[in-house]
């Protein structure tokens, strides 16, 4: 179980840090501005997007955050992490700019997987069996 936990928060304070906490910090700076040019998105798009980034990172390192808002949280990152790679193979190719995402995406992954191994009973579907 410990192990279990370890595994957990490692990989969820991984999401908080790179998806909530460095936006925050560094969404307005020339470099992102760049990035999101680069990439063909408005600007519009890149605010709102680092707002859910900032708000699903806190959804998911809260412990008390309602269950159904983890589930958004975990599926919104996982769009965000398929579609940052389509956008960088799109517009530079195969290259390791497009890869990346899916590095953050198998942590991501992890991370699920050990949510509901630590809280078995926090489906928010209910079974059918």
């Amino acid at each position: 179980m410990k192990k279990d936990k370890i595994i957990f928060w490692t990989t969820t304070i991984i999401i908080f840090l790179m998806e909530g906490v460095m936006p925050a910090l560094t969404s307005q700076t020339e470099l992102a501005k760049e990035g999101i040019n680069h990439l063909q998105y408005p600007v519009y798009f890149a605010n709102a997007l680092v707002v859910c980034k900032i708000l699903g990172s806190l959804v998911l390192i809260i412990p008390a955050a309602p269950k159904v808002l983890k589930e958004w949280a975990y599926t919104g990152f996982g769009f965000v992490f398929i579609f940052a790679a389509i956008s960088h193979f799109a517009i530079d190719g195969i290259g390791i700019e497009g890869f990346i995402p899916f590095i953050f995406l198998a942590i991501l992954a992890v991370s699920y997987n050990y949510y509901h191994k630590l809280n078995p009973n926090n489906h928010v579907v209910p079974s059918l069996s």
